[in-house]
Parts: C-alpha cells; structure tokens; sequence
C-alpha cells in the first residue's frame, strides 16, 4: 500500500516540479469554475505549482523508504484530503473514486501505525520490537529502486505508458517481497 500511493505521488509531482502542465490542455478558456481553470490557475502560480509538486514527491519518497513511512503517511495525508476534497468540489467524474481510494488507503496506513504515532497526541506509544516481515531491509530497497524508476522515467519521457510504468513497478515489488519473503523464511529457522 505504502509503495501503491507514495509511487502515485512521485509519479504525478515531477511534472509540477519541471514546471510543466499536469493536463494535456491549457484551461485559460473554460469557466472560472471549472477543474481546467482551476489546474490552469496553479500551473500559472509557477512557485505554488512546484511547490505541490515538491510536497507530493517528499511525502510519496517518505511512504516508500518503509524506514521513514509514518512521517510520509501523515505528511500525505492533509495532501491527499486536499485532493480529493478537489475533485469532488469541481466534479472530476471518476476522479474522486481513486482520490477516495487513496485518502482511504492512507488513513488505513495511519491506523496501522497508530500504536507508534498516537505520542503525537500525548498518547503512550507501543513500539514493535519484533522480527517483522515488514521492517527487513529489502522493503527500504525496493521502496528506493520504485523511486527511482519511476522519477527517472518521468524525467525522461515525455509521453507515457501508465501500464508499463505499472508493470515495472509491479515486477520490482514482486522481486521484493520474493527476496523479503525468503529471507524472511531463512533467518526465522535459525
């Protein structure tokens, strides 16, 4: 889950970072009220638009380094709130069922850590000290290598194929956690 939305972000923050329109048209022409004009708006803001841009790539690194995780979810989620409150204000149509998806998707990794992160509301926190499958090293690895696949594949093309972003994306994931699980295996016998 962390490496689905954090890839999302990273995937849609290095066109704003290049200075560059997220949409394929200009919006200057379309009603005030509408998604284009609004989108046209932030490009044309030029430093909010990178700043977005910067703040989606920091949080979407931070979800997938697995090491820093519970600051990325919480950094994510007022960004991800914003979003999706977003498309719904300017009728995105289907958008704001994958918005949801991904505000769902990040409270359910808040609650996941919850027994960590509540010390941020005076809360005693519970600290897992166990042998999880989930804090091996190789996590942080693939998290790092999705990373950098999917930034060096923006930066590079300029049109994209969503669907070979994805399966590369899927195959190191899969390579992941077959090495993870392995190990996993490996050292849990001894």
């Amino acid at each position: 889950m962390r490496y689905l939305v954090g890839s999302a972000f990273v995937f849609a923050s290095i066109v704003k970072l290049q200075g560059k329109r997220f949409t394929t048209m200009g919006g200057a022409d379309e009603p005030i009220d509408s998604a284009w004009h609004m989108f046209e708006t932030l490009y044309r803001s030029g430093l909010w638009w990178k700043f977005l841009g910067l703040g989606q790539i920091i949080a979407g690194l931070l979800l997938m380094t697995q090491r820093f995780s519970k600051l990325g979810a919480l950094m994510f989620l007022p960004i991800i709130a914003n979003v999706f409150v977003i498309t719904v204000s300017y009728d995105f149509r289907g958008t704001p069922l994958i918005t949801g998806l991904m505000l769902l998707a990040n409270i359910m990794l808040v609650l996941w850590d919850w027994d960590e992160i509540k010390i941020l509301i005076n809360k005693t926190p519970v600290m897992d000290a166990g042998n999880r499958l989930e804090n091996m090293r190789v996590w942080e690895i693939t998290g790092l290598a999705i990373f950098i696949f999917t930034s060096v594949y923006r930066l590079s093309v300029t049109g994209y194929n969503i669907f070979l972003w994805f399966s590369v994306c899927m195959i190191i994931g899969i390579t992941g956690l077959v090495i993870g699980v392995y190990r996993y295996k490996k050292f849990s016998i001894k």
